[in-house]
């Protein structure tokens, strides 16, 4: 069973990887997006800002809540503990 389960979490650890390395690079772009509607100005950048925050902000939003749920999964599934109140013994 613990095979299992330290498969599936090695799974969900890629995908969460790339899914987290797609959300930032999709954040940067929109960063461009919006520096070239400043710098366009008017009607255009309107445009642009509208588009990129109706149409690219809430797949985005979406998509890297889910990406966070499976990292939770992840970790319950290996066993680890972050952000923890537990104090860790040292040796």
């Amino acid at each position: 069973m613990d095979k299992v389960l330290s498969k599936i979490a090695n799974v969900l650890e890629t995908i969460f990887g790339y899914g987290i390395m797609l959300s930032l690079f999709l954040g940067g772009m929109s960063f461009l997006g919006y520096f070239v509607a400043l710098i366009a100005g008017g009607e255009t950048g309107e445009m642009i800002s509208t588009f990129i925050y109706k149409n690219i902000y809430p797949v985005l939003v979406y998509g890297t809540s889910s990406l966070v749920l499976l990292g939770i999964v992840k970790m319950y599934l290996k066993g680890e503990t972050a952000l923890s109140a537990k104090s860790k013994k040292k040796n």
